[in-house]
This record gives structure tokens, sequence and C-alpha cells, in this order.
């Protein structure tokens, strides 16, 4: 593939499809064409501005024969994980708007309801396609409608356990359902899916192909007349052998008919299955094979398959790097590695992110104590719980957006039992261009009106290690630590010292008014101390380190010597670090003045962080406008 840019107007048929009535107007066969057609574009704007990538590589045939074949949008398909629908976006009105995707203003890089009709349900968080297809194919009854519902899995959500209990219901109402398995062997790192091992196990047995291929050899000596038969009759032996030894026995016995497995890039016969398919009444699974990253020669060696990629050369794959600094992700990574050398008690847990939480350097260097659970949230939580009743340190490393998914788990299995588990929530706050599914700006919240909790989010990197060390010797209960996605600030690192659990630290002394952040706020503080100093305002900045438990004394202090205090978290303000200051004055009777700067009520769209901390007024300059105002009860720009 040459390192040019991509000309549209130059395509075969690409540069008349817009809907995916255009593509029924296509011969069969030139569908193939058209699938390198895609593909070349999907590289093409990706690699300049980055986004999901190899999965929606993957499923370029696949999306091709759904929108041949079915009769969209009447016709619903439900996209599992929206990381694999860029193809989906291209052909149903936003392929000229792809350029703008996961960026401030553009489309989503996830199905929304609100940006298409082709968006029948709102995916960003995996596993529930089939739940949400099941209730859409349930009111369709109930209306008495006469349209195809198709659910596309994939992409690792056969992990997650909400599939199978959607698959049990769908089983038992036997509503008239079609589903995709979109096996691609991956999620986001290789599958865990047991299943599906032992599937690629039995079909690449030598044994097993050994004896397949002698039959086919010797059905063939005969006539041709007997030979089409008995090779009928094996062909037929063979399906129930699979039926027997492969996932279809699963999917048969919870109420489908199974259909599979099958090669997800002959676009010509997914045409052709699908034409039949449709036709069948009742539950049906349809099993595809797919290549996540099919196309580039260096997709399968490359960062999980071009999962999701910041902008790229498209010819090497090399990412276009834009500093030196080590992202959280990798000091935490580097962090837990170090210390699980030094205490063999602790063992690093992840819900299918080892990339994506810094969990693969701990893979790689002390495998035996690493573990990936796939996309099972909730069972990596009450996992990690079993293994501190035992007196060890599990260290589980989730996204704050997917941590949300455990919630109960973590209240009754983890908290209620006071046991030792290190939740490390990588992602917290505003992650930027994934958007409102991906941002971590309800953790602060959910966590902290939990008893027996302890919530830490760092300032930098440093004190990330230091939070680490300190969690991991602490034996009282669950604590957390929390930070955002992105690169570290580059300060010196030092040795681990351990922290006062509850104690906070003054970066600034002042004595206008006081600024108390928490995590990645303390930084862009001291950035808004810098702006009201040279307007003659001094400000105290106070790195809390703590969210649960508060330290009282400096609490006391500052409400007591200030007569303006301003709370400052990338979380939502309802019920997070100023809510608890807040509290914490009511009840000890302060009347001081108190302003909570934070997230408002509601969800943040996508776009760079720096952006939306900007519109925000969380950024330096933001800060430093929020303070005058408060102090002076104008409006004015720093």
């Amino acid at each position: 593939m040459e390192n040019q840019t991509f000309d549209l107007s130059k395509t075969k048929f690409l540069k008349d499809i817009d809907y995916p009535r255009d593509i029924k107007k296509l011969k069969l066969t030139d569908l193939r064409e058209l699938s390198g057609e895609i593909r070349e574009l999907l590289m093409d704007t990706i690699s300049k501005i980055g986004g999901h990538l190899g999965a929606s590589l993957g499923v370029v045939e696949l999306t091709l024969a759904l929108h041949y074949v079915f009769d969209t949008p009447t016709d619903k398909l439900i996209w599992d994980v929206g990381h694999q629908a860029y193809i989906h976006k291209i052909l149903t009105g936003r392929k000229e708007a792809l350029k703008t995707i996961r960026q401030k203003g553009g489309i989503s890089g996830f199905l929304k309801r609100s940006e298409s009709e082709y968006d029948v349900f709102g995916a960003g968080h995996a596993t529930t396609s089939l739940s949400a297809a099941l209730g859409i194919a349930t009111a369709r009854d109930y209306q008495k409608k006469n349209y195809k519902v198709v659910a596309i899995i994939g992409d690792g959500s056969m992990t997650g356990g909400m599939a199978y209990e959607a698959m049990n219901n769908i089983g038992l109402l036997k509503k008239d359902l079609i589903v995709v398995l979109n096996d691609n062997k991956m999620s986001i790192a290789p599958n865990v899916w047991s299943v599906q091992n032992y599937f690629n196990d039995f079909m690449l047995n030598e044994s097993y192909n050994r004896i397949r291929n002698k039959i086919w050899y010797l059905t063939g000596k005969v006539d041709k007349k007997n030979s089409d038969r008995l090779r009928a009759v094996a062909a037929k032996i063979e399906g129930g052998i699979k039926g027997v030894l492969t996932p279809g026995m699963l999917f048969e016995a919870l109420g489908f008919r199974y259909f599979g497995p099958v090669n997800g890039h002959n676009v010509v016969n997914l045409v052709k299955m699908f034409d039949e398919i449709k036709k069948i009444s009742g539950p049906v699974l349809v099993h595809v094979f797919t290549q996540k990253g099919k196309g580039p020669d260096y997709a399968p060696s490359h960062f999980q398959k071009l999962h999701a990629l910041n902008p790229f050369d498209k010819t090497t794959g090399i990412e276009i790097k834009k500093t030196n600094v080590p992202s959280y992700t990798k000091i935490f990574g580097e962090a837990l590695t170090e210390l699980a050398k030094k205490n063999e008690k602790i063992i690093g847990v992840t819900a299918a992110m080892p990339d994506g939480t810094g969990l693969n350097i701990l893979q790689k260097e002390l495998p035996g104590r690493y573990y990936d659970v796939g996309i099972a949230e909730q069972h990596a939580v009450t996992f990690c719980a079993g293994i501190a009743t035992e007196g060890y340190t599990p260290v589980v490393a989730i996204y704050s957006t997917f941590l949300q998914r455990a919630f109960d788990q973590i209240v009754h299995d983890v908290a209620l039992q006071k046991l030792s588990v290190v939740f490390v929530l990588d992602r917290g706050g505003l992650v930027g261009a994934d958007g409102p599914t991906h941002h971590g700006q309800f953790d602060l919240t959910y966590l902290r009106l939990i008893p027996n909790m302890v919530i830490m989010a760092p300032k930098d990197e440093c004190e990330l290690r230091n939070m680490l060390y300190t969690a991991t010797l602490y034996k009282k209960g669950p604590i957390a630590i929390r930070y955002p996605r992105g690169n570290a600030l580059g300060v010196e690192i030092r040795d681990f010292e351990k922290l006062e659990i509850g104690k906070s630290e003054t970066v600034k002394t002042g004595s206008d008014i006081a600024l108390l952040a928490i995590g990645n706020m303390v930084n862009y503080c001291e950035q808004a101390a810098e702006i009201l100093s040279k307007k003659g305002i001094e400000a105290e900045v106070i790195n809390a380190r703590f969210v649960k438990p508060l330290d009282r004394e400096m609490l006391n202090d500052v409400l007591a010597g200030f007569s303006k205090v301003i709370t400052l978290e990338d979380n939502t303000i309802l019920g997070g670090f100023g809510s608890a200051v807040a509290e914490f004055a009511v009840q000890h009777g302060f009347k001081t003045d108190i302003l909570l700067h934070g997230l408002p009520d509601k969800f943040i769209e996508h776009g760079k962080p720096e952006e939306l901390y900007e519109d925000l007024r969380l950024d330096g300059k933001g800060i430093a406008e929020v303070a005058f105002e408060f102090l002076h009860k104008l409006k004015i720009k720093c």
C-alpha cells in the first residue's frame, strides 16, 4: 500500500456509494473490488487521525454482505462494541464525515442513535448487542411488524457473561432473530474464550485433518456418481462430528440454529448465505471467521492487530510520536512489575486490556502472576476478591468507564468483606476522542459512596508510583487509584515512598483564595495560580491526594483560614470530591464560601482532552478565570 493520499474520486465503485441502496445496484461480484476500495479509504483516513482500525478492517466484507442482503434501516443491524462499525458508518451516509471521526464536532467513533437512523442501538461498551436485539425483536412482535433483527457480536464480546444471559433468554423466547458471531480470535488482546480455543484446536488437529483428507481422497477414487454421493454422506458425518465437538453444540443447546463456521472475507458466499438465512424463523447463529486488521502486511504483529491507534505511517504502521514522555499507563505497568518482583503476593488482573492498562509488562516479565479474564469485569472483581481471601494482593486494572459494570461486585464481594483488593482505574477524567461512553467522569462518585473504600488520585507519575506502593501495603480493605489517559508530566522518578493514608500536601502557599485539587487538576491549578499571581491574587494550591478519607486537619485549617475556597476535579460535581468537602464544611459548621468546580451534570462529547478541558474551564486559564470571578463576582477573561 503506497504512502499517498487515497483519492476517492478515482475509485471505480466507492465514489458512488453513499447509502445501502447504492450497494444493491452493484453486481454481486463487484463487492470484491468495493471491499478493497473501502479498506484503502479506511487505512488512509485513520492513519492521519487515529482511531479503532483493526476490527473494522476485519469486517469489510461482512458489513457489505449484511447491508446488501438486508433492507436497512427497516431491518435492524445491532452492532456490539462500536469500533467494529466504521464500515457501517461509511455505507450509511457518513463516508465524507469519516475524516472527522472522534474529533471535536465530528462523528462518534461508536454507534450513536442521534447520529443516524442506521445506528439502531448505541454501543461503546461490549456485550450489549444480544440483549438489545432481543428487546427490539420483542417490541417488533408487540407491534406486529415484519422486519429482521440482526445482532453482530464479536471482537471478544463473547467472553462477557451478559452475552450468555441474553442467549439463554433468546433461546427460551424463540424470537425471530439472527446473531452473527464475528470470530476474529481477538478482543483488544488475544481472545480468552475457552470454547473458541477448543474449537480451533480441534479443527487444526493433525489427526482429524489427516483422516478427513484421506476420506475425501478415497471417495474421489470411485466413479463420479457414487463419488458425489459418498462425499455428500461424508460431509454430513463431518457436520455431525462438528456439532458434537464444536461450539455448534453449545449454541444448539441454547436454542439456536447454528451455521458455520464460514469465511468472513468471501463476500459473495456471505451474501448467498444471508439470503437463505433470512428466510429462517426463530433464533439463528452464524459463526463467521474474520481476520482482525486484515489488509496491511504488518497487522498480525502490530499492537494487538491495529486495535486502537494514534496517527501512524500507513506503510509501516509506526506511530507518529509527539513526545518522549511515557504515559501514565506505562508508568503504572512498570511500577507494578517492579513491586511484584519484590513481593510474591502481588497478582495482576485485567479484563481484556493488557496493553491498555499496562499489565502487558507484568505479563511479559512475570506471566505466572498475570491474568486476563476477558471482557468480564464483574468476574474480574469477584475473582480478585477470592484471591484476597487467601492473603494475596490482587491488583485489578480496569478503565474507569468499564469498572462501572462491576459496581455490585465492588460493593458486595469486596468492600462488604473488607478484602484488600487494589483497584487501578486508567482513563480517569476526560479521555478525549472516545467520548461519553469512555470518559471516566463518575468514578470518584461511585467509589466514594462505598463504605471501607480508600480513594487516591496522583498529581504526577512519581506520586502514582507511591500510591501504588502504598496500596499494595494497605491491608484494611479495598483501595483505589485513578489517573488520566495520556502522557505523564515528565517529573523525576524516585524510589518508592509510602504515603500516609488521608494526608494531603500543600504545593503552593497563598492568602487570598484556596484551590483544593485532586489528581489531574493539581497541575492545572498550579498554572492558574501563576496567572492569578500576575493579577495580584495569591492562591494557595493543595493537592488533596485522597478523596476518601479526606485530610480533616487540612480542611479545618483551610476552611477556617480562607473565606473563598474552590474544589477542582475532573469528575462529575454530583457526589464527587467537591461534594465531600462541602459535606465536611456543613457537618462542622463552617460558613466558608465554597465553589465546586468540575464536570457538569451531563455527558461530555468527544474531542481532544485539551479542547474539552478548555471548554469546561478546567484548564489553567479557565480555572484562573473562575477563581477571579468567584473573588470579584464578575465575568472576565484572563
